[in-house]
């Protein structure tokens, strides 16, 4: 079969082909060949036909390029007879498959054979042929195909038994023809080859193995008694010839190894056919989930950073993604748009039943919406239940899926213009009514990873895990569409939102700071923190209590100046942490403290410089500030001991205070100096103190002193 060139090797690959190509084809209703030109060596080959399928008809020509301009000419809907046999096969609405099978053999003709059903030449086939795709008369798309086939050499008498009796291999060698490896077929070069005929010899009769692998065994040795004649004999002969059989050459068991191998098939370049998927009996992690009509269970995931609807659900793995979506006009299909007998499906449970999907339904909008682009001169559009997120939850034992519980959230979406509507989707396994969540290393935290907080439990005095939050503004950026994201170790951050307040607000500066307060207090909900990235719920030990620095409100500032202070506009959470140990090379931290405060600030009105009980408009709002911020401190580690009284006030001898270090004056000779080991510093040393002492004995000076001395 030919090895085309432009196909995939693997399904997905494949599969992504088709759909990215129908994708481009179906919205410009055209078709289109993909590819639209090939290079083939093989007698089958097949290619895409995508678009607006329906009554389009395919002819098959052969062409052939001009020669002054080397151009093909343009496409045409007259058939006309090749050796082609053209098929087709519908791969869905807006794609169909289009095969190519030679209809000719490939044998090799022989010397009086004329049968035009085999080939004259070795180079079979050389043509260009197109195929046509046409409406009527209209071509709309045409594939271009160079065809460059090579006759093939056949045995002359097959067989399906692919066993070979061979001789004992001890005894004598492998035949007469090593190179002889296919049993009867012809091998290419081996010119010894009993299986090849005249015709075939012919293709490479002048590049035939050589030596005792291509069957040219060499003649017998001089020293063989039976090659010597009495008139060309030596003078050693007959005392010094051999006696020896034939068959015991030096080339006896040169290709023997000792052991046989069973033929295997070979590679095979036939497209693999995409199957439906297999129910499993049982579910482990990672495999799909299955509907009961032998489907894919689907939800919108993300796949290679772009949102994909018919994404398969895998077992035992959550995911929770958010999917921003360009629109202009109301949606009428999933899955921003869906029906309830849509997501009631049936879906097996791996264990030989089938269970059915819980929906249930609320009204939320607020954490979705984006400002997109908005023209003035459209009309305004209302879309009704908008399906904003779908959360699903599967509860499983062992290796089945005992229930599936759905919650679709809804909400009415104003369109002027464009809008960017922000949709989540989220699917976790729940075993009995916990989830397994993960920690944030071991043992210590990593970089990056969610600080871990907890409540505890005051009934069964185990530590509930939650998290720290800060503000994650979107679109607009006012705190009602606002969502949170959580403190992740080691990165600092600030980030905020907008608060509208209109004169009424301004008025109850009581009510306004508890609003504001219980806007960031809803920020950190906790009163522990993890110690380390991997805290056990039942143990004290691994949690550090959270300081909360408690807020002074000043409430002198009233409602009278239309100026309200002492609003905890800003919430700022300190983290100390501290290195404590290596794994693998890898820092250990340890979370030491950790400290929640609060900034005050002043909110008034901008009325433009005038009084603010004098502004009419009560209902027109200004808006306002919340932030929240994260700092991580590191905890130097100081291994020294602490220093004395002396060491911090006497500074005489401390060489990092004075140019001149009296301690360092034999440097070489203290534990300090590591350009050497200490041995050899103080053996060399002690030669130089050796050598000093000689030089003085033996010097001028010391002979001076024992000549007075004589004297005396």
């Amino acid at each position: 079969m030919a090895n085309v060139g432009f196909l995939p090797a693997s399904i997905l690959g494949r599969a992504s082909f088709i759909l990215f190509f129908i994708w481009l084809a179906r919205p410009q209703n055209i078709v289109v060949f993909q590819p639209s030109f090939l290079i083939t060596n093989g007698p089958k080959l097949s290619s895409f036909l995508l678009g607006n399928t329906s009554g389009v008809s395919l002819n098959l020509r052969r062409v052939s390029a001009s020669n002054t301009t080397g151009t093909i000419g343009s496409s045409s809907c007259v058939a006309e007879a090749t050796r082609w046999a053209l098929k087709t096969e519908q791969m869905g609405k807006s794609a169909v498959q289009v095969h190519l099978t030679l209809s000719q053999s490939l044998r090799l003709c022989g010397e009086n054979e004329t049968n035009a059903d085999c080939c004259l030449k070795p180079l079979c086939v050389l043509e260009t042929f197109q195929v046509s795709a046409c409406v009527g008369s209209t071509p709309l798309a045409s594939l271009l195909i160079q065809a460059t086939i090579n006759a093939r050499l056949f045995p002359a008498n097959a067989s399906s038994d692919n066993k070979t009796v061979f001789p004992n291999q001890v005894y004598q060698p492998l035949g007469i023809c090593p190179c002889d490896l296919t049993s009867r077929t012809c091998d290419a070069r081996c010119c010894c080859d009993q299986d090849c005929s005249n015709e075939e010899l012919k293709l490479f009769a002048s590049h035939c193995l050589l030596g005792p692998y291509g069957g040219q065994v060499s003649p017998a040795p001089d020293y063989q008694c039976s090659m010597q004649s009495a008139e060309n004999s030596p003078d050693w002969f007959p005392f010094l010839c051999v006696t020896s059989p034939l068959e015991n050459n030096p080339y006896l068991g040169l290709f023997y190894q000792g052991d046989t191998i069973a033929p295997r098939p070979g590679p095979s370049f036939r497209m693999p056919l995409l199957s439906a998927p297999v129910p499993p009996r049982i579910y482990i992690q990672g495999s799909p989930v299955v509907t009961s009509d032998d489907k894919y269970f689907t939800i919108p995931q993300m796949v290679l950073g772009r949102c994909i609807n018919g994404a398969p659900v895998a077992f035992l793995q959550n995911f929770k993604v958010e999917c921003v979506t360009l629109i202009r006009s109301c949606p009428t299909g999933p899955p921003i748009k869906t029906q309830q007998k849509d997501l009631i499906t049936e879906v097996l449970n791996g264990q030989g039943g089938i269970i059915m999907v819980n929906l249930t339904d609320e009204a939320d909008k607020s954490l979705f919406l984006s400002r997109g682009q908005v023209d003035i001169t459209s009309e305004t559009l209302v879309c009704e239940n908008v399906t904003l997120a779908l959360d699903y939850k599967f509860y499983w034992k062992g290796n089945g899926i005992t229930s599936i519980s759905l919650t679709r959230t809804v909400g009415t979406i104003v369109l002027n213009g464009s809008l960017a509507l922000t949709t989540r989707y989220s699917a976790v396994f729940l075993n009995g009514e916990s989830v397994a969540e993960p920690n944030s290393g071991n043992p210590g935290y990593q970089v990056r990873r969610p600080v871990i907080a907890g409540i505890l439990d005051n009934n069964t005095e185990l530590m509930q895990r939650t998290l720290m939050n800060i503000w994650k503004p979107v679109g607009d950026g006012l705190c009602s569409s606002a969502s949170v994201k959580p403190v992740v170790f080691g990165e600092n951050s600030t980030s905020g939102c907008l608060l509208p307040i209109r004169q009424r607000n301004i008025t109850q500066c009581d009510l306004l700071r508890e609003t504001v307060a219980d806007l960031q207090a809803g920020l950190t909900t906790a009163t522990y923190v993890a110690q380390r990235g991997n805290p056990d719920l039942t143990s004290m030990t691994d949690w550090v209590n959270i300081s909360f620095v408690t807020r002074n409100v000043n409430t002198s500032t009233g409602a009278a100046a239309g100026v309200c202070g002492d609003i905890p506009s800003h919430q700022h959470i300190r983290v100390w942490s501290l290195t404590t140990s290596l794994v693998d090379g890898i820092p250990q931290r340890e979370i030491q403290a950790l400290e929640v405060s609060y900034s005050m600030s002043t909110w008034a009105l901008d009325c433009g410089g005038g009084d603010v009980s004098l502004y009419e408009n009560l209902e027109e709002s200004q808006l306002f500030p919340i932030t929240s911020s994260v700092t991580f401190v590191d905890i130097p580690i100081n291994t020294g001991p602490p220093k004395t009284r002396f060491q911090i006030n006497f500074t005489e001898y401390d060489c990092n205070r004075n140019d001149v270090c009296w301690p360092e004056l034999a440097f070489p000779f203290t534990r300090y100096y590591t350009g050497e080991p200490y041995s050899q510093s103080l053996a060399k040393g002690m030669i130089l103190v050796f050598m000093f002492l000689a030089a003085a004995i033996l010097g001028t000076p010391w002979r001076q002193i024992r000549q007075a001395w004589h004297n005396a």
